[in-house]
């Protein structure tokens, strides 16, 4: 009866994991996608369970399924030591991105404000910025005076764009109409970028498919020299993180692992058995040179910080994946 119970448990871990892969079709499917490590585990000790028993052919074929499920997924596995960055070009300044969930409702705001000073990053993407974030974001203004906020209509879930560098001439930022992106051309140095601040919803049954047929509009407008960041409930194998990078003509940075999992769980959990939904996209001039995921501040989401460099003729490398992530660090606080 144990047995029989196990074989169900794997079929049924079976089937969602091959739903996953029809994201297409409906964004039901890419729903399941999201878990599909975690399911690819499971799936796999079900089925060694079952090796030494009359159900050992079915355990096979259930435990390679589940491996060749889990490989799909392993660019976004955490590293187990930290990957030496390319050597930053001698001819091109270096500039960074952090990206932050800031959780509407953070007991320790001072821990982002710590981290904001102590990385002093160029440009930061924030997510969930609620009332009480207007107000401690409110205390780096000198340190970055050039920031747009957007509302989002329940007031918690908006997002906000702060620089250190000015707009660029003759340019404005700009909201989505429902708070959901936060856009602006930033001047670096001469060179105009379109820096985007994007946070998306839950994936299906709540309304992230159709969020992002709403911001296609948005997207699309992005310059072509662009960078762009956020939280985007989505991970990087799912059609809905790739239907982002499609509508903007962006690529999709390599995940440096997990960066989210339930507040009441562990941070250490979080970089081991999360789910990778930070995302960072970038396109034209913009090289990124290496990535990694900080230290918790108070939000179910670790922070990423980003190094990158421009080239002021905007036009791709040759290869569009070294230009998302020239190497990848993700290891606590190490930066290329």
């Amino acid at each position: 009866m144990m047995a029989q119970l196990i074989v169900l448990a794997m079929m049924a871990c079976s089937a969602a994991l091959l739903a996953g892969f029809f994201g297409a079709l409906h964004p039901a499917f890419d729903s399941f996608s999201h878990f599909r490590m975690h399911l690819s585990v499971l799936t796999a000790l079900l089925a060694l369970l079952l090796l030494a028993g009359p159900y050992r052919l079915q355990a096979v074929a259930a435990l390679v399924f589940a491996i060749a499920c889990f490989v799909t997924t392993t660019g976004a596995l955490p590293r187990l030591s930290a990957q030496q960055a390319v050597a930053k070009p001698a001819d091109r300044i270096t500039y960074s991105l952090l990206q932050m969930n800031l959780r509407f409702n953070n007991p320790t705001p001072k821990k982002v404000l710590s981290l904001i000073g102590r990385t002093n990053p160029d440009v930061i993407t924030l997510d969930e910025v609620s009332g009480m974030w207007a107000k401690e974001l409110g205390y780096i203004a000198g340190a970055y005076p050039y920031r747009i906020l957007c509302d989002y209509p329940n007031g918690i879930f908006g997002v906000a764009l702060l620089s250190r560098r000015p707009f660029a001439a003759g340019t404005a930022p700009g909201c989505e109409p429902r708070g959901a992106m936060a856009t602006a051309t930033i001047d670096f140095g001469g060179i105009p970028v379109d820096v985007a601040a994007i946070h998306l919803s839950w994936p299906w049954p709540q309304e992230q498919y159709w969020q992002i047929g709403e911001l296609a509009q948005s997207l699309a407008a992005l310059g072509e020299t662009a960078i762009m960041a956020g939280d985007c409930n989505a991970v990087p194998w799912s059609v809905a993180a790739r239907r982002v990078a499609r509508l903007s003509g962006m690529t999709l940075m390599p995940s440096i692992g997990p960066t989210w999992i339930h507040r009441t769980l562990p941070d250490f959990l979080r970089r081991y058995a999360g789910l990778p939904i930070d995302q960072v996209f970038s396109k034209g001039g913009v090289t990124i040179l290496s990535s990694a995921r900080m230290e918790d501040t108070g939000s179910d989401h670790l922070p990423v910080l980003v190094e990158f460099t421009l080239r002021s003729d905007g036009n791709a490398p040759d290869d569009d994946h070294k230009s998302a992530l020239a190497a990848n660090t993700s290891s606590t606080g190490t930066r290329g």
